[in-house]
C-alpha cells in the first residue's frame, strides 16, 4: 500500500465527466455552468475522461475513442484550448473541488506523436509490425516499457500535468510495470506531494490472461504499492453473478468481506454501480425503490464513491464512447439528487473512514445489513435490494430510530424491524441512554 495514502479518501465522492457528451457543445467552458449543481450533489473530485487529441488512423466510430490518444501533452481542440482547460480547473477549485485527469499509458493511437518520433518505443508483433496485446482494441498500439527514454518522457509529462491538476486516474494501470508507477509517483511528488492516484485495476480473468501470455499483469495488491485507490473489479464478477441470480446475496457479501481482509489496513477501493465501460445500473434495475437502495448500498461500502455523470438522474442509456451522444439531461424520469446529497452527508462521518466495517445478508430476504462501529457509536445501514418491504431481525437495541436518508422513524422491538422498502441508515451510541444522530 502506498504509505502516503490518506484514508480520508473513503469520505469522498468522485464525479466522472465525458467532456464530449456532457453538454451539446462538448467543451470545458460549457461544463462550467453545471459546476454548482455537481458540487451540490456532494462531490469532492471531478474526473475528466481523456482530454487529449484523438487519433485519426483506425479510429473507432466517427468521433473516435478518447483512449486512443494522439498527443499526451496537448488538449483535444474539440474541447477547447490549454487556456480554457486551465480556466475550467480554476472554476472547479473555486467550488472547492479537485480535478483528476485520465492517464492512458498502456497505449497510444497508431498515429500518435510518439509513433512518429519514437517508433522504437512500441510493442512489436512477431512479424515486426506495431500492435497491441488485446485484439479488440484495434484502434491503439501498445507501448514497450523496456525503453528508458519512454519512462523519462511519460514521467516528465505527468509532472507537467501535476502543475495543473490534482490527481490522475490511470487507465488499465495493471498492464504497466509497477516499477514505472512507483518511480512516477515519487517524481510527481516533487511537483505536488498531494497528487491523488487512482488505478483502473482489472478483472481477475483479464489479469490472468495477460499473465498466461507472459505480459505484465499486476494484481491489486501490487498496484497498491504506487496507488491510493484501485477499482473494485476484483469483486465485480461476483456483483454480476448476483445480478444474474447465479449466486446468493450472502455469497456476494461474503466476497466483499473477504476483500476487506486481503489488503493493507489503509486500502481504499473505488465503489461504483456504473462507469463508462459498464452498463448503467438502471438497465439492470427498473424498480425505483430498488435503485435507491442499491445507490445507498454503494455509498455505504468502505471506499470512495463514484458517480458517472447522469447516474443521479437514473438514466439507463450508456453514452457511446466512440460517437457524439449527449446525455439527455431534460429527459430524466428519476431524480436521485436528494438521496445522493444525504448519502454524502453520511459519508463524511469518521466511522466511515475508521470504523469496524461489516456486511451480512438478512435471513431469507434480499436485504443487506451493514454497520460501522467507531468509538462509542454504531452506524447501521439496511438496504432492501429488491425494493420490497420486509420484516427482519437486527442486532440493534430496542428503541426508535430516525432514518438519516428519509426522516422516517423505525421501531426495533425484540430485535425485529419492519422496513418500508426505502434505504435506511441510522446511528446510536453505546453505554449510554439511546440517542439518535
Amino acid at each position: 500500500m502506498a504509505i502516503q495514502t490518506d484514508t480520508r479518501l473513503r469520505n469522498q465522492v468522485i464525479y466522472s465527466i465525458y467532456v464530449r457528451n456532457h453538454t451539446q457543445e462538448g467543451t470545458f467552458e460549457s461544463i462550467i455552468p453545471d459546476l454548482p449543481r455537481i458540487k451540490g450533489l456532494g462531490v469532492d473530485i471531478i474526473w475528466l475522461m481523456p482530454i487529449h487529441p484523438i487519433g485519426e488512423v483506425m479510429r473507432k466510430g466517427v468521433a473516435g475513442s478518447p483512449y486512443a490518444i494522439q498527443d499526451y501533452r496537448s488538449i483535444n481542440p474539440e474541447y477547447g484550448t490549454m487556456e480554457t482547460f486551465e480556466q475550467f480547473v480554476s472554476e472547479v477549485h473555486k467550488h472547492d473541488m479537485k480535478v483528476m485527469i485520465d492517464v492512458v499509458y498502456n497505449h497510444t493511437s497508431p498515429d500518435s506523436v510518439l509513433v512518429h518520433e519514437h517508433p522504437e518505443w512500441f510493442y512489436r508483433r512477431p512479424n515486426g509490425n506495431m500492435g497491441n496485446k488485446v485484439g479488440e482494441w484495434y484502434d491503439i498500439v501498445d507501448l514497450d516499457y523496456s525503453h528508458r527514454g519512454l519512462w523519462d518522457y511519460l514521467i516528465d509529462t505527468l509532472k507537467m500535468w501535476a502543475e495543473k491538476v490534482d490527481g490522475f486516474r490511470c487507465d488499465v494501470a495493471s498492464l504497466v510495470p509497477i516499477a514505472f508507477w512507483e518511480e512516477a509517483r515519487e517524481a510527481v511528488s516533487t511537483v505536488n506531494p498531494d497528487t491523488i492516484w487512482l488505478a483502473e485495476s482489472v478483472h481477475t480473468s483479464f489479469l490472468r490472461q495477460h499473465r498466461d501470455r507472459k505480459n505484465v499483469g499486476l494484481s491489486d495488491s501490487e498496484v497498491y504499492r504506487a496507488f491510493d485507490m484501485t477499482y473494485d473489479y476484483d469483486v465485480h464478477h461476483f456483483f454480476e453473478q448476483y445480478m444474474w441470480k447465479e449466486i446468493t446475496l450472502k455469497h456476494y457479501l461474503d466476497i466483499l468481506m473477504f476483500q476487506d481482509g486481503i489488503y493493507p489496513e489503509n486500502y481504499v477501493k473505488l465503489r461504483f454501480l456504473e462507469n463508462h465501460d459498464q452498463p448503467r445500473i438502471r438497465s439492470y434495475i427498473k424498480d425505483t425503490d430498488a435503485l435507491a437502495n442499491w445507490t445507498a448500498f454503494s455509498y455505504f461500502q468502505k471506499g470512495t464513491a463514484l458517480l458517472f455523470a447522469g447516474q443521479e438522474k437514473g438514466f439507463d442509456h450508456l453514452p457511446d464512447l466512440f460517437n457524439k451522444d449527449v446525455v439527455k439531461w431534460n429527459e430524466a424520469n428519476v431524480d436521485l439528487t436528494q438521496l445522493i446529497q444525504k448519502l454524502y452527508r453520511f459519508k463524511q462521518d469518521a466511522a466511515v473512514r475508521e470504523g469496524a466495517y461489516s456486511l451480512r445478508a438478512a435471513e431469507g430476504v434480499e436485504v443487506v445489513l451493514g454497520s460501522y462501529i467507531h468509538n462509542e457509536k454504531t452506524i447501521v445501514g439496511i438496504f432492501n435490494l429488491d425494493g420490497g418491504t420486509h420484516v427482519i431481525q437486527v442486532d440493534v437495541p430496542d428503541g426508535s430510530y430516525k432514518n438519516l436518508l428519509h426522516d422516517e422513524e423505525y421501531v426495533v422491538r425484540d430485535g425485529v424491524l419492519l422496513t418500508s422498502g426505502k434505504p435506511i441508515i441510522f446511528a446510536y451510541f453505546h453505554e449510554a441512554q439511546l440517542s439518535q444522530v
